[in-house]
């Protein structure tokens, strides 16, 4: 197919793929390169033409650069570099190879190693004055979810399963969830094959890489997850993944949910020292990478690379990407993947302040943006509660493990189980760290790590066989409450009811920014897996006959979700006074911080000047009834308004159908009251 443009000089700025009145402007950073060519091709793969670029025009510094003139809508292009091969000075230039322009919006993918192409692609699209949500975080429930993984499994009952689309067509589900943000899992462009060597890549089917943590493209969206509409031109088919997101974007904003996402920029997916060749390495890998002794990879990521986050280029780079996402995509925030390494420096060790840090918090355009830290590495670095400035919130791993552990019934839990519900002040707390006091604290007891809250109740060690990577430690994170995996048998089963909703329960009231797991909600289970970063098969997808069978947890869950909004105390933006909350233990004894049992209950005023309280009890023990003697109601009698020993749907009482509480309430083993006086 023969077409007509011409090739010009172009700009160096703005970096990347950029739309000109006549054509297209490609600029590429490279410092050592010796000479870099762009490959065009047209919208059937056929090549165009390969332009090396002469450094006496096309180059500005150290940016390549030229422009297309003519119509070039649904071409194509990549970029070969040549430069030294000297691996221990840290550069692997390969002439041979296809290279990403880092900048490249969208993807001709699945991409391969060396074989890899970008769009170019026109940024129209009709956003029908769409406009952020910006819910403050004293009003968000965040709900964790993978995109295809949401919609693909069996029941899900959509038109586009596994599709960007299919997220947009479940808003209902979300909104009578309560939902005020969906938290998607990585949607930036990966390779989906494993790498070579890795015995998942010849297992029978082939595993693959599913959750996507291993970016190839940092301003892409995945090509997977968009469908092009029936009939569509094969340029439409190609960039539909870019049109579908901002339609996903556009719809969830209509119905009021803001759309975080969970962005990977402590390394890339082009893996170690026998790693494949996407983009960075090929066209300057002294840069993008922070390298050890004779160009080795620093790996503080557990993946084989970590990005050279805080050198000048890199950095402007992800900030140029946070933008991209913000104005282009509309989305409404971050979650940082291993973010830790966001404060290394280029030689690998933490900085004291890390300029790429503050300028995510301090810049302009991403000011209106939810930033949540992963305040940890693979290497040790564990920075929770030591994000600077006030704009980080941060999953906190201390709620997860220190409410897991009060509910398997470990001893001396109490004290932990209360500074959580209470909002981490000794992570949160004191002057210097922020006006968001407790909301800084992502709270979870599940997430896409480990098991599901289904699983953490059911199993008692990991099964991850499947992943076929072995050699792995086998931890204990769980219980499994009488036996291993599913069973029958009534009363397990009824123990680990209860532990479900005593979780979720605590999770909704403690104060902080509570983050659900996507389909904790009806017990979604992974079959034991705690790490199916590879499965993309049944393991990992929402089986939705599961939200029939376990209708009582959804409606539970729903509930919980009302009573959170109808109680604002719970959410406020600042720690309770001794005032506000009293503790008491069982019995009318005081509470025993420290003791064997874990046994607690609480009077929360619901504020100053107004009447009502909220009394919380809790008996985590595995085989002692715990008796609470009422202090007199502030208001009104007190209610149940939640009860995780009574059967559905008394449970999880309706407003204004709140059934009496006895004088003296008695907790069988494993469960919760929540009492409203009014």
């Amino acid at each position: 197919m023969q077409q007509d443009f011409s090739v010009e000089e172009g700009s160096p700025l703005p970096l990347g793929p950029s739309e000109t009145a006549d054509g297209f402007n490609i600029a590429v950073v490279s410092r050592h390169a010796t000479r870099l060519s762009v490959l065009l091709f047209d919208a059937s793969g056929a090549m165009l033409g390969s332009f090396p670029l002469d450094p006496r025009r096309h180059r500005t510094g150290d940016v390549w650069h030229l422009r297309l003139v003519g119509a070039l809508r649904g071409c194509s292009y990549a970029l070969r570099a040549e430069g030294p091969w000297a691996p221990e000075k840290g550069h692997r230039f390969d002439p041979h190879d296809l290279l990403l322009d880092p900048y490249a919006t969208a993807i001709l993918g699945p991409p391969l190693a060396g074989e890899a192409r970008c769009l170019l692609l026109e940024h129209r699209f009709d956003w029908a004055g769409d406009r952020p949500p910006r819910h403050p975080w004293r009003e968000t429930l965040i709900y964790e979810t993978h995109v295809r993984g949401f919609t693909i499994g069996h029941g899900s009952g959509v038109l586009h399963g596994g599709r960007f689309l299919g997220v947009a067509e479940m808003i209902p589900y979300l909104q009578a969830l309560g939902v005020t943000a969906v938290e998607l899992m990585p949607v930036q462009e990966v390779a989906d094959a494993l790498p070579p060597g890795h015995a998942g890549a010849s297992a029978t089917p082939p595993l693959r890489n599913y959750w996507g943590y291993d970016p190839i493209a940092l301003f892409a969206p995945r090509s997977l997850y968009g469908s092009g509409a029936p009939g569509a031109a094969v340029t439409e088919f190609k960039t539909a993944a870019v049109t579908e997101f901002k339609t996903m974007v556009r719809e969830l904003h209509r119905a009021g949910i803001e759309v975080i996402l969970d962005i990977v920029f402590n390394h890339t997916g082009e893996g170690g020292e026998n790693g494949a060749t996407f983009s960075f390495r090929g066209l300057d890998n002294a840069i993008y990478y922070i390298l050890g002794p004779e160009g080795r990879y620093a790996d503080y990521t557990g993946c084989g690379n970590t990005l050279n986050c805080n050198h000048p280029v890199v950095r402007a780079m992800l900030i140029d990407c946070l933008r991209y996402w913000v104005t282009e995509m509309h989305v409404d925030g971050f979650r940082f993947d291993l973010a830790a390494v966001l404060g290394r420096g280029e030689d690998g060790a933490l900085m004291a302040n890390a300029p790429l840090l503050h300028q995510i918090a301090e810049d302009p355009v991403l000011r209106g943006t939810k930033l949540i830290a992963e305040a940890w590495d693979a290497a040790g670095a564990f920075q929770l509660g030591r994000f600077p400035g006030d704009r980080w919130a941060e999953w906190n791993a201390h709620y997860r493990d220190d409410v897991r552990r009060f509910w398997r019934d470990d001893p001396g839990m109490g004290g932990a189980f209360a500074t959580r519900l209470c909002g981490s002040e000794d992570l949160y707390g004191g002057r210097g760290r922020g006006s968001l006091g407790p909301l800084r604290s992502i709270n979870f007891v599940a997430c896409h790590d480990g098991p599901t809250l289904n699983d953490l109740v059911s199993y008692a060690r990991p099964h991850n066989e499947a992943n076929a990577e072995p050699g792995l430690p086998v931890e204990s994170w769980g219980e499994n409450n009488g036996t291993e995996g599913p069973t029958r048998d009534t009363a397990i089963e009824a123990v680990r009811g209860r532990q479900v909703r005593n979780l979720l329960t605590t999770l909704m009231v403690s104060r902080g920014t509570p983050m659900l797991l996507g389909g904790d909600e009806f017990r979604r289970t992974q079959q034991g897996n705690t790490n199916p970063w590879c499965q993309d098969n049944e393991v990992s997808w929402y089986d939705w006959e599961d939200a029939k069978r376990h209708a009582d947890v959804l409606r539970f869950v729903r509930r919980l979700a009302a009573l959170r909004r109808a109680h604002p105390v719970l959410s406020a933006e600042r720690f309770y006074t001794e005032a506000e909350v009293v503790w008491f233990g069982p019995d009318g004894a005081p509470p025993d911080w420290h003791g064997p049992r874990n046994a607690l209950g609480c009077i929360i005023r619901v504020g100053e000047g107004m009447p009502g309280a909220l009394c919380l009890l809790f008996n985590a023990s595995r085989s002692t009834s715990a008796q609470f003697p009422l202090p007199e109601p502030p208001a009104g009698p007190w209610r149940i308004a939640i009860d995780t020993a009574a059967a559905p749907p008394a449970d999880a009482a309706d407003p204004g159908a709140e059934r009496p509480a006895p004088r003296d309430p008695v907790l069988i083993p494993r469960s919760t009251l929540v009492l409203v006086s009014r």
